[in-house]
C-alpha cells in the first residue's frame, strides 16, 4: 500500500539545498519561513511545476500545442503527486468583460434563472408580458369555476383609426357572425358604419361556453382559432364582465410591443443578442463627443486638459452592459442588471428571501442552489463586500486570489493539490477564520491544501507545517523544522517557532509621537461608498488606516487623498475620487504612493536598474585605471546599447528558441556564456570581479564588496534595511514579488535627498513578509517618521497596527454598510473603543505585548 505522503527527493530549485521532504496528503499544509528561505520555489517552482508538467505531458501532441508546458524542475524525484492548482496573488484578467460574476460562473446560472423564470414587463405600458401555448391557456381557463359561462374573442383591431369594411366583410365571408365593436355587440349581418378618423377596437365572438371539465378539446379549437385570427391573441370575457387577454408570443398584449424569446443569450452582453448595441456590450463608450470634436479640431492647449482615460458610462445602456429588451425581465422586482450590482451580501438575502410558485420552484431548484452556494462560499473568503458586476481587472491580487479559491470550492473537485500564496492577504482578522474554515472544508472534501503563509493564527490552525530558513537567499533553502504546532514552537531551531511560543516578538514603541498641530483634512469625501466623510491627517506621524474587507480604506487614502495630492502637488492628471475640499496642502512638498506593481516590465530591468545603484557601479567601473586607459565610458558597461554588451544575445543573456508543442526555450549564449558582455568589457575587473559577476551577486554580498565605497554602499544597505539582501542586483524585475517590488521602491525612496515634509502611503507593506522581516520593515517606517516625514499605512496585520502612533478605523461593514470613520486615536484608545473590530482584536495584542 502506498504512503499517504508526497514524498520529494533532492529539490534544489533556486535555493533549496537538496532537500528531502514528505508531505502529508489530504491535509493542511502551511510552508513558512523568512522572505527569500525557498517557500515559493518548494511549492510554486518544485512541486506545482511538475505537477503541471506531468498533466500537460499526458495529453496528445494536439492537445499540447495549446498548453504552456513548464520546464522540469531541478529535483531527483517526486513520488504520490496529485493533479496540483495553483491558486495566486494575480489579477483574474485583464479584459473589460471579465466580472466576478462571469469568473466565478455565477453570472451563467443568473442567465439561465432570468430566461426561465423572469417576468417581462413591458417597456411602453409596464404591463406584464405572458406567453403561453393552448394547453397552458385551457389550464388556467379550467381552474375558474364549473358552471361559470364564457365568450372567446378574437381581438382583430385594437384601439387603431379606420373604417375597418374590408375586414368586416371578410369575417361575414368566413362565416362569423357576431363582432363586439368599441364595447358593443353588432350582428355582421346588419350594416356597421365606423367614423374613420376615431380608434377603433374590434373583436370577433370565436363560441361561447359553459365551463366544465371536459370541455378542453372544443376550447382547444376556438383557441387556436380566435389565434390564428387575431395574430396570436385571444380575449376570453366572463359572464360577470371580467375579461383576460392572452397571447401565446412574448408580445404586450395591451399595446401589442413584442419581446425576443427569453433564452439565455439575450442577458449575455458577450453576446450580439444581448448586447447593448452601442457599447458591445462593455458599459462605456470609448471617446465621448466633446474628446472626438477636440481630436478634430481643438487645439494643443484644449488636448492638455482632456482626461483620455476616464471611462463613461454608456448612454445606451447607463453603463448595464445589455440592451433594453433584456431590461424589461424582472424576478420580484429586479433586473439582472440591479442582481449585478448588489453586494454579494445583499445578493444572497435577495436569493434567500425569494418567494416563487410551485412551477417556479421546480424551474429553478438546481439553478438558486449553485447560485447561494456561490455567493456564500464568496462571503466565507471575506469577499462579501463585491459586486457581480465588479471588473476583474480592478481586483487586487489577493481578492483574486479568494475567488478563485471560491470557484474551486464550487467546483466539487478530489485528490487535488491546491497551492495557495498567502490567501490571507487584505483579509481583515474578522474574515481570516472564515477563510480557515474554507480551507478545511476544501481539504475535507478529498484535497491537500499547500499554504504559503506568513498569517500567525493560519499557521496555528495548519494540521502540519514546514519551516524554511535559516535565512534568505543562499542562507536559506533548507527545512529548519516540519512537524505540528506543537513541535515547531518547542524546535529552538525554529525562528517561527520563536515567535509563536513569544520567545521573541515585535515590541510596542516605548513612546507614540504626539501630533505636531499640523493636519491634512480631506473634507466630504463620497467615492465608491464612502458616506460624504471627513478625514484628518495628523502630519509627522505613523498613521494606520484599518478596517473590515470592504470597508472603504483604498477608495479614501488611494482613489481620493493619493490623487488630489498627485494632482496638486505633481501635477499628476489622475482621476480623483469625489470629494468637497483639501486643506494643509502647503504643509507637505510631496507624496508618494509606494504601491505593489512591478518595478519593470522586461528582465532587463532589476533591483540595480530601478534603484540607481547600476549607473553608480557603471561609473565606478568607468573609473577604474584600465578602462581609462582603453577609453571606456559608462555606456560601454550597460547591456542595454550597442558597445560592451554582447551583441549576439543583445545583452540579455539568453537567446529564445521558439518550439512547437514544446514551450519556448530560453538557452544561455554560447558567445558570452550568460554573462551579457563582450569579452573586451569582462577584462576589466575590481577585487578579481568583472562586472557580470558583480550583478550576480546578492545585495548582502555587494555590501561587503563594495564596503569602501560610500555612494553605492549607502544604497545596498537601504535594500538590506528594509530585508532585500537575499536578492540579487540583476535579478530580473519579472521574477520579483508584489510585496519584493514594494520594498526595493521603498529603499530607492529612503536612498534619495530628505526633505522632511514628505507623505508616505503604503497598501499592505507586511505582503510576504515573516515575523522577523516586519520588525525591519517597521523600524524603517519609524525611521522615515522620525526625520519628519508622514507615513500612512492601509494595514490588517495587528504587529503593524499596534506599533503606529494614531489609528484611523473604517467600517462598520464591508461595501455599502462600510465607507464610515468609525474610531481615531492611539492604539491603547482604539483597543477600548466599543464598537470597533479592529480595536477588539488590537487588545489581545496590546495585553500580550504589554
Amino acid at each position: 500500500m502506498t504512503e499517504n505522503f508526497i514524498s520529494i527527493v533532492g529539490a534544489k530549485e533556486h535555493n533549496l539545498k537538496n532537500i528531502h521532504l514528505k508531505i502529508p496528503r489530504e491535509k493542511f499544509v502551511v510552508i513558512t519561513g523568512v522572505s527569500g528561505s525557498g517557500k515559493s520555489s518548494l511549492a510554486f517552482d518544485t512541486l506545482y511545476a511538475e505537477g503541471q508538467r506531468r498533466y500537460v505531458e499526458s495529453l496528445s501532441t494536439y492537445a499540447r500545442q495549446f498548453l504552456e508546458l513548464m520546464p522540469k524542475p531541478d529535483v531527483e524525484s517526486i513520488d504520490g503527486l496529485s493533479p496540483a492548482i495553483a491558486i495566486e496573488q494575480r489579477t483574474a484578467s485583464k479584459n473589460p468583460r471579465s466580472t466576478v460574476g462571469t469568473v466565478t460562473e455565477i453570472y451563467d446560472y443568473l442567465r439561465l434563472l432570468f430566461a426561465r423564470i423572469g417576468h417581462a414587463e413591458c417597456p411602453q405600458c409596464h404591463q406584464e408580458i405572458t406567453s403561453r401555448s393552448v394547453d397552458q391557456m385551457v389550464e388556467q381557463i379550467l381552474k375558474y369555476p364549473v358552471g361559470g359561462k364564457i365568450a372567446i374573442l378574437a381581438p382583430i383591431v385594437r384601439n387603431r383609426k379606420g373604417e375597418y369594411q374590408k375586414e368586416l366583410y371578410e369575417l361575414r365571408q368566413q362565416g362569423f357572425v357576431k363582432v363586439k365593436v368599441d364595447g358593443e355587440s353588432f350582428d355582421l349581418s346588419q350594416p356597421i358604419h365606423l367614423d374613420k378618423n376615431k380608434k377603433h377596437s374590434i373583436d370577433v365572438y370565436i363560441d361561447r361556453l359553459i365551463i366544465k371539465d371536459d370541455m378542453g378539446s372544443r376550447l382547444s379549437q376556438s383557441l387556436e382559432t380566435a389565434l390564428s385570427l387575431a395574430n396570436n391573441l385571444v380575449k376570453i370575457e366572463f359572464l360577470d364582465g371580467e375579461e383576460l387577454l392572452l397571447s401565446s408570443q412574448f408580445a404586450c398584449s395591451t399595446c401589442g410591443t413584442g419581446l425576443p424569446e427569453l433564452e439565455p443569450r439575450l442577458f449575455s452582453f458577450n453576446s450580439s443578442v444581448g448586447a447593448c448595441a452601442e457599447c458591445g456590450g462593455i458599459g462605456f463608450k470609448d471617446i465621448t463627443s466633446e474628446v472626438e470634436k477636440i481630436l478634430e479640431s481643438g487645439t494643443s492647449e484644449d488636448l492638455e486638459e482632456v482626461d483620455f482615460f476616464h471611462e463613461t458610462p454608456c448612454p445606451g445602456c447607463q453603463g448595464g452592459r445589455l440592451k433594453k429588451e433584456a431590461l424589461c425581465i424582472k424576478i420580484k422586482n429586479k433586473t439582472i442588471v440591479d442582481v449585478c450590482q448588489l453586494s454579494l451580501f445583499r445578493a444572497l438575502e435577495f436569493f434567500k428571501e425569494l418567494s416563487l410558485t410551485g412551477r417556479e420552484v421546480l424551474i429553478s431548484e438546481r439553478m438558486l442552489k449553485e447560485i447561494k452556494e456561490r455567493l456564500s462560499f464568496l462571503i466565507n473568503v471575506g469577499v462579501g463586500y463585491l459586486t457581480l458586476n465588479r471588473l476583474s481587472a480592478t481586483l487586487s491580487g489577493g481578492e483574486s486570489q479568494r475567488i478563485r479559491l471560491a470557484t474551486q470550492i464550487g467546483s466539487a473537485l478530489t485528490g487535488v493539490l491546491y497551492i495557495l500564496d498567502e490567501p490571507s492577504i487584505g483579509l481583515h482578522p474578522q474574515d481570516n477564520q472564515k477563510l480557515i474554515d474554507t480551507l478545511k472544508a476544501l481539504r475535507d472534501q478529498g484535497n491537500t491544501i499547500l499554504v504559503v503563509e506568513h498569517d500567525e493564527e493560519t499557521i496555528r490552525c495548519a494540521d502540519h507545517i514546514i519551516d524554511l530558513g535559516p535565512g534568505a537567499g543562499t542562507h536559506g533553502g533548507a527545512i529548519v523544522s516540519q512537524g505540528d504546532i506543537a513541535h515547531i514552537m518547542k524546535d529552538p531551531l525554529s525562528l517561527t517557532g520563536a515567535y509563536l511560543n513569544k520567545q521573541k516578538f515585535i515590541p510596542i514603541p516605548p513612546q507614540r509621537r504626539k501630533p505636531s498641530g499640523l493636519f491634512l483634512e480631506l473634507v466630504g469625501a463620497q467615492e465608491n461608498n464612502l458616506k460624504n466623510i471627513s478625514l484628518k491627517i495628523p502630519l509627522g506621524l505613523f498613521v494606520c488606516i484599518t478596517g473590515i474587507s470592504g470597508s472603504g480604506k483604498s477608495s479614501l487614502i488611494l482613489d481620493t487623498l493619493y490623487r488630489a495630492l498627485a494632482n496638486h502637488l505633481h501635477n499628476a492628471r489622475l482621476r480623483v475620487g469625489k470629494h468637497a475640499g483639501l486643506h494643509g496642502i502647503e504643509h507637505i512638498d510631496s507624496v508618494i504612493d509606494i504601491d505593489q506593481s512591478p518595478i519593470g516590465r522586461t528582465p532587463r530591468s532589476n533591483p540595480a536598474t530601478y534603484t540607481g545603484i547600476f549607473s553608480l557601479i557603471r561609473s565606478f567601473f568607468a573609473g577604474l585605471p584600465e578602462s581609462k586607459v582603453r577609453g571606456y565610458t559608462t555606456g560601454r558597461y550597460s547591456f542595454n546599447v550597442a558597445g560592451g554588451r554582447c551583441e549576439t544575445c543583445g545583452g540579455a543573456g539568453l537567446i529564445k528558441i521558439e518550439m512547437h508543442f514544446l514551450p519556448n526555450v530560453f538557452v544561455q549564449c554560447e558567445i558570452c556564456q550568460g554573462q551579457r558582455y563582450n569579452r573586451e568589457t569582462l577584462e576589466i575587473r575590481y577585487k578579481e570581479k568583472n562586472i557580470s559577476e558583480v550583478l550576480s551577486m546578492t545585495i548582502e554580498e555587494a555590501l561587503i564588496f563594495f564596503d569602501r565605497i560610500p555612494q553605492i554602499k549607502s544604497k545596498l544597505q537601504t535594500l538590506l534595511d528594509v530585508g532585500m539582501g537575499y536578492v540579487h542586483l540583476g535579478q530580473q524585475a519579472t521574477t520579483l514579488s508584489g510585496g519584493e517590488a514594494q520594498r526595493i521602491k521603498l529603499a530607492r525612496e529612503l536612498s534619495k535627498r530628505n526633505t522632511g515634509k514628505t507623505l508616505f502611503i503604503l497598501d499592505e507593506p507586511t505582503t510576504g513578509l515573516h515575523f522577523e522581516d516586519i520588525q525591519k520593515l517597521l523600524k524603517v517606517l519609524h525611521q522615515l517618521v522620525s526625520l519628519g516625514n508622514t507615513v500612512i499605512v492601509i494595514e490588517h496585520n495587528l504587529e503593524v497596527i499596534k506599533s503606529s502612533d494614531t489609528i484611523i478605523d473604517m467600517g462598520p461593514e464591508g461595501g455599502e454598510k462600510g465607507g464610515y470613520i468609525l474610531a481615531e486615536g492611539s492604539p491603547e484608545e482604539l483597543a477600548k473603543h466599543p464598537t470597533s473590530l479592529t480595536g477588539h482584536f488590537l487588545k489581545k495584542t496590546l495585553n500580550f505585548s504589554s
